[in-house]
């Protein structure tokens, strides 16, 4: 297993893409917290009461998320798409410790990047906001670290589903699409669904999932860290398909 994680990671670091993906990532995320923070005397001002600074400096974490799912679905699409992937299934049988070497190579360096946007878009942030005469916050305030924490960790879960998708689909279009349609589409079209389905909606990415982002109590999500849990959950289930679906079928 050591082997098939050192040829998995020469593989992700040697593509050029890779590091296109990480640049961007930083860059604009950054861009967007330094645009959201200083406009925060606006959101101040329509949020009132539930104002919260922590949350509003996090803001990047709804475009990152797009850019750290492309990292994970080129990890593995790349290899299909140039026909690289019978090389390795040739040299590793195993199919099964191929696709674990990748997991676990795309949530390394999923967390590594999601926590360093996080952090310094927070720490970026606070300033700009505070600037502006706005209440903000520090790394020391109540539940401000946990939020912080928790958008790196909710980065990687979509960097996982972005895996999933991108085995199971085995092209980039494909499986970018579907992504874009769970964490865009469907939130937005929430209310479209019938009642009955509400409940699968408190672990949904954009919703239920990206709760733990903030340290206001959102009253929709009283639970933030409960549906961080289940989104856990379904992106487990998203990766136990992609494995079964590798072992059976054809290249």
């Amino acid at each position: 297993m050591s082997r098939t994680l050192l040829a998995e990671w020469i593989k992700l670091r040697s593509l050029r893409s890779t590091w296109y993906t990480l640049v961007c990532l930083l860059v604009v995320g950054l861009g967007i917290t330094a645009l959201s923070s200083n406009s925060a005397r606006e959101a101040y001002a329509d949020a009132g009461a539930a104002w919260d600074p922590t949350a509003h400096s996090l803001t990047a974490y709804i475009v990152a998320q797009l850019i750290i799912g492309v990292l994970g679905i080129l990890v593995v699409t790349s290899e299909f798409a140039t026909g690289l992937i019978r090389t390795t299934l040739t040299v590793t049988p195993r199919r099964h410790r191929v696709l674990a070497a990748k997991v676990v190579i795309a949530a390394a360096v999923a967390v590594v990047a999601g926590q360093v946007l996080m952090v310094a878009a927070f720490l970026i942030g606070q300033p700009l906001i505070d600037r502006q005469g706005v209440p903000n916050a520090g790394l020391g305030d109540s539940g401000v670290l946990r939020a912080v924490l928790a958008g790196g960790l909710y980065l990687t879960l979509i960097a996982l589903l972005s895996v999933g998708l991108g085995t199971i689909m085995r092209a980039t279009a494909g499986a970018l699409a579907t992504l874009v349609g769970i964490i865009f589409l469907v939130p937005a079209l929430a209310g479209i669904f019938p009642s009955w389905m509400s409940g699968l909606f408190d672990f949904w990415p954009t919703l239920g999932g990206s709760a733990a982002l903030a340290t206001v109590p959102d009253p929709d999500f009283p639970h933030p860290w409960w549906n961080l849990a289940g989104l856990g959950l379904g992106v487990a289930g998203v990766l136990v398909a992609a494995f079964v679906v590798l072992r059976r079928r054809d290249v």
